[in-house]
């Protein structure tokens, strides 16, 4: 079952359970110029121009586990946590793993840069980079 969390609680997360990963669902493009939290993990679920799923997304999930978490046998276990730039991708990108058998999974509700206020904008009412957690630009 998909465990929904906030940005604040998945930043918690992050600090008390070292095995765990945050994994930036987001196309390359929403990554690299809108920015992505410290240390999140790149594994696109959808890219433009189609928006189509990426047939290979829980493979390169499991690729990245089974390289920088050698010390658990049990990739199925790790704590994930899926982020988008509101929930939406996240949550069937977390749906996915579970799919696949991965068993601690979370969506990060209100995503990277949130829900919209009433005049459109983001990052204005809540989201990780609203609550000020950490994120970089490349």
């Amino acid at each position: 079952m998909l465990k929904e969390v906030s940005p604040l609680e998945a930043h918690e997360i992050l600090e008390q359970q070292e095995n765990a990963v945050l994994i930036d669902v987001r196309s390359t493009m929403e990554y690299n110029f809108v920015g992505h939290p410290l240390n999140a993990i790149h594994v696109p679920v959808k890219e433009p121009p189609g928006w189509d799923i990426q047939p290979e997304f829980v493979e390169k999930v499991r690729a990245f586990l089974a390289e920088h978490r050698p010390e658990n046998n049990q990739l199925d276990d790790v704590p994930v946590l899926m982020l988008c730039r509101s929930g939406q991708r996240s949550a069937l990108a977390g749906e996915m793993l579970i799919k696949d058998g991965f068993t601690s999974v979370y969506n990060v509700l209100e995503g990277f840069e949130g829900d919209k206020d009433e005049n459109g904008h983001r990052n204005t009412i809540n989201g990780w980079r609203f609550h000020r957690l950490p994120w970089e630009q490349t």
